[in-house]
């Protein structure tokens, strides 16, 4: 699967199943991929909080430099989705209006998603706490014709009913079709330590949330791309839907959870790959972020000039 997918060589990678994971650095290694290669993209990427995730960076010295890295990797990860294919990408609050700008110059944004949450955790007491995560959506150009399954992500509509609804015009009598598809607001809870799926990474994404993305924008057989697979929760429930993926972490411990939970591998260099849940994490604390972040708010205006 390597081979097929990648113009070098010289990136460490493990494989089995048509699931793929590599240790390396996340633009380095999309600029060794071929063109117009995979059919989904989900990018959880850094968020610029300065947050700890081993030799992964989660901290530039501006905000400038920090939108301009995205320019960068989403230039590469735009070259290698096929044309028809969808992107999502996950950010901060606060820079997911920098993105966005980019993003509607040069592709064609499908939904803007919010990913809301429960409150535990949350208590702010000088303002109103932050209980959701954005997540863009887009694909190459208004004549995309991409894949969007909407008979496989139905739920279940709220009617306000404390009874199923009867239509007794059809014989014989029917439930009503009370499912449709969800909206832009998606309520999924965050994982939790006492959760199965729980992995030692800081911000893992429930399975849910990616079971929703894969389901609705690839198909079987699909190839699914995570360039910041972190947990590779991406891969995990890409491989269980019977889609191909390809996941890449510049941290060598979240490789070896990769190599775990794709079940490629029951060890890494001698060490016996095993799951231990350990309570996350050095992250830096919600203030110390939020000073940090007061000190470098970018100018409003002048960010995307002169591109």
């Amino acid at each position: 699967m390597y081979s097929k997918y990648f113009m070098v060589d010289d990136l460490e990678h493990q494989e089995k199943n048509d699931q793929l994971v590599i240790l390396s650095d996340s633009l380095k290694a999309m600029k060794a991929m071929k063109d117009a290669s995979v059919d989904l993209i989900f990018a959880d990427e850094p968020y610029n909080l300065g947050k700890d995730f081993g030799k992964g960076k989660d901290s530039w010295s501006s905000t400038e430099s920090y939108i301009d890295w995205n320019k960068q990797w989403i230039s590469e990860a735009m070259r290698i989705l096929k044309p028809d294919g969808t992107m999502y990408v996950m950010s901060a609050t606060q820079f997911m209006p920098f993105i966005d700008i980019y993003v509607q110059k040069d592709y064609y944004v499908l939904s803007r998603i919010v990913w809301t949450y429960d409150s535990s955790g949350v208590q702010s007491k000088k303002m109103f706490g932050s209980l959701y995560e954005p997540i863009l959506m887009f694909t190459h150009s208004k004549k995309s014709k991409f894949t969007f399954n909407a008979k496989d992500i139905m739920v279940e509509a709220k009617t306000g009913a404390k009874r199923k609804l009867i239509d007794y015009r059809k014989n014989p009598p029917q439930p009503y079709n009370t499912k449709k598809v969800p909206g832009n607001v998606w309520n999924i809870p965050r994982v939790r330590f006492r959760m199965d799926e729980y992995e030692n990474h800081p911000t893992q994404k429930p399975e849910k949330l990616l079971e929703r993305i894969i389901k609705a924008s690839s198909n079987p057989g699909d190839v699914v791309f995570d360039p910041f697979a972190g947990s590779f929760t991406t891969g995990a429930v890409a491989e269980r839907l019977g889609r191909k993926s390809i996941s890449i972490d510049i941290e060598p411990e979240f490789y070896k959870i990769g190599l775990r939970r794709l079940g490629i591998a029951d060890s890494y260099k001698g060490e016996k790959l095993v799951k231990e849940k350990k309570r996350k994490t050095h992250n830096l604390s919600k203030q110390a972020r939020e000073k940090k972040n007061k000190k470098d708010q970018p100018e409003q205006l002048g960010l995307f000039e002169n591109d």
